[in-house]
């Protein structure tokens, strides 16, 4: 985020730094640098095989092979591995996170993206960051605390999907036998920032996402031959919409998080845009504040529900007048905000009966999580562990993740990332993703404390 990349504002004093284990932290980089080796895009089928490879290194930190369960879902899988607490009746700890990745072109990079490669300080491939960085750390961190004769007080469960990417099927099914969880903890998001010199800003922490939806957006007529155009064209008729949509903004919203994370940020954020920011949260009604704010991309999914037009299809030959046109529309949704009320403003907005407009698939909502005492002061202690007093932001997610499965059944989730890089390396879904090895040791700090903390 450039408000990050800009705000050198944050003091933060030496403190101590934790020892990691030599041994974890090459098993941390090692079972990164498999994990990108396996090509678990959708099609691929080859999420069973990775998932079988952790096995594998779970087997050899540890566990028995009657806890850890690699469940075939369509060309995908699912892995489970339970760690015995020694109290059966307190509810589990989970540790989400997801086998699979978006395709990548090797044509297209400057690299091969399924061979792991470290160079400048970064590994780089498909998946480092997304998630199998969260992966590999988490299961270091397991096997770490195998070594060290940890017995926890609940059960924890490795929860690993194998379509958090693509259908997410494999997750609502996971979810709902886990529901009864006390809590999850995920690595596909948080994390902290480092400005341009390395040194962290903030860490943020996921509590809440938007809700994906997507809509069809369709109009149709007999359509007849080219030569003889006359009223009634449905592209004609789905580009008027489309106009009305592009003009259209959600009402702003606000919740607890998006308070907070505005405030937070418009305090480490420069010029206009922080002050914008910093009104906007003491004043959800300042429409100057509003309109700053919404100007900018990083920033603007904060505000409130958004619709956008992504795909569009029309006509059927070059020479035929068209008999359907349909535009596809992506629509992230507060937290709170229903699909339906959604699909009514579009049809609102578009403001014309012979539209039809349909949502695509099952959209799954969510709440935010609470920001449950325990957990807040067990993520003070652990980012503590290696950045004493770096400042703790809570924030809403404008994408999608697992988690929304589990807030959707009442279960408190949040993103834990142990990632610490600069915005500038985000590169994830993108080109060249890379993440620091650095970094490396950040996530197993903070992941053997989180767990430690909140399993006892």
């Amino acid at each position: 985020m450039r408000w990050l990349i800009a705000a050198g504002l944050v003091a933060l004093s030496a403190g101590a730094v934790a020892e990691v284990p030599a041994a974890a932290t090459a098993q941390a980089l090692d079972v990164l640098q498999q994990s990108i080796r396996f090509r678990t895009f959708a099609g691929q089928g080859q999420v069973p095989a990775y998932a079988e490879y952790l096995a594998g290194v779970l087997r050899a930190g540890g566990f028995a092979a009657a806890d850890i369960t690699i469940t075939p879902f369509e060309d995908t899988a699912v892995l489970t591995a339970r760690y015995r607490g020694t109290n059966p009746a307190l509810k589990p700890l989970v540790l989400a996170a997801h086998m699979d990745v978006v395709p990548a072109l090797p044509s297209d990079w400057g690299r091969d993206p399924f061979t792991p490669v470290i160079e400048n300080g970064f590994v780089f491939g498909r998946g480092s960051a997304d998630n199998k960085f969260g992966i590999a750390t988490m299961i270091a961190t397991l096997v770490w605390l195998k070594s060290g004769d940890f017995a926890p007080a609940r059960d924890i469960v490795l929860a690993l999907t194998g379509d958090e990417e693509t259908t997410q099927a494999s997750t609502a099914r996971l979810a709902q036998q886990l529901r009864h969880a006390e809590l999850v903890l995920n690595s596909d998001a948080g994390g902290g920032l480092l400005s341009d010199d390395g040194q962290p800003l903030v860490y943020v922490l996921q509590a809440a996402e938007k809700t994906y939806a997507d809509f069809a957006i369709t109009f149709t007529s007999p359509g007849g031959h080219s030569s003889r155009p006359g009223p009634g064209n449905p592209v004609y008729a789905l580009a008027r919409a489309l106009e009305r949509l592009a003009a259209y903004h959600f009402p702003p919203q606000q919740s607890e998080l998006t308070r907070e994370y505005f405030r937070a940020v418009g305090a480490l954020t420069p010029g206009d845009l922080g002050a914008a920011m910093r009104r906007y949260g003491d004043d959800s009604a300042d429409a100057a504040a509003i309109e700053r704010i919404r100007s900018d991309p990083e920033y603007v999914g904060q505000l409130g529900t958004t619709c956008v037009a992504t795909m569009v299809q029309a006509g059927h030959a070059p020479n035929a007048l068209p008999q359907r046109a349909t535009a596809t529309v992506n629509c992230r949704v507060f937290p709170g905000v229903s699909v339906e009320s959604v699909q009514r403003t579009l049809s609102d907005v578009i403001a014309d009966p012979t539209a039809q407009i349909t949502v695509i698939g099952s959209p799954v909502t969510s709440d935010a999580s609470p920001l449950r005492a325990d957990f807040m002061a067990a993520l003070r202690r652990a980012v503590d562990r290696r950045h004493p007093g770096l400042r703790i932001v809570p924030s809403m997610s404008p994408g999608a993740t697992d988690s929304l499965y589990y807030r959707n059944l009442g279960v408190p989730s949040y993103g834990v990332s142990g990632l610490f890089m600069q915005p500038a390396d985000d590169f994830a879904h993108g080109l060249n993703e890379r993440i620091p090895v650095d970094s490396i040791e950040d996530a197993l700090l903070l992941w053997h404390s989180l767990v430690g903390d909140l399993a006892r």
